[in-house]
């Protein structure tokens, strides 16, 4: 399975800023919630833990990956991606977020290879600053299924 093939329709998308993290986390999983991926529960345990234990998806700088345990309510096992123009802060003393890739997995197993294939993405700086400097969808779209 190629890395493009976990994001549902419509999951790539740009968003000029967020108001806070919370509502950074709601863009990243709105889609996964339309497409039946998660449900509101899943969503509510991203941020409950976000606020017991802090941004624990924190990547890399300016690249953060919600996620629960899929007993949380995540149905299916797919990826979201929201690039914000604007940065948002996770936590007070981190750096800005700006890349967010919302992770539903269906099982603790099904999700390793999507993660594995974006870790190496990610790892490659120059595909990393692309996704940072994307201006459109379609952009994001071809960098993410050159992977």
């Amino acid at each position: 399975m190629r890395l493009i093939d976990y994001f549902p329709a419509s999951s790539i998308s740009i968003k000029s800023s967020a108001t806070n993290w919370q509502e950074a986390i709601d863009f990243s999983m709105s889609s996964l919630l339309a497409n039946h991926y998660v449900n509101t529960n899943y969503i509510q345990a991203i941020k409950d833990l976000t606020i017991t234990i802090g941004p624990y998806y924190i990547l890399a700088p300016g690249v953060a990956m919600p996620h629960a345990r899929p007993e949380c309510g995540a149905l299916k096992t797919g990826m979201s991606l929201t690039l914000l123009k604007q940065e948002v802060k996770f936590a007070e003393d981190d750096e800005g977020i700006k890349l967010i890739i919302g992770l539903s997995a269906a099982n603790s197993d099904s999700h390793i290879g999507a993660i594995q294939a974006l870790s190496e993405l990610l790892s490659e700086e120059e595909i990393l600053t692309a996704l940072l400097a994307a201006k459109s969808e379609k952009q994001l779209a071809d960098i993410i299924a050159r992977a």
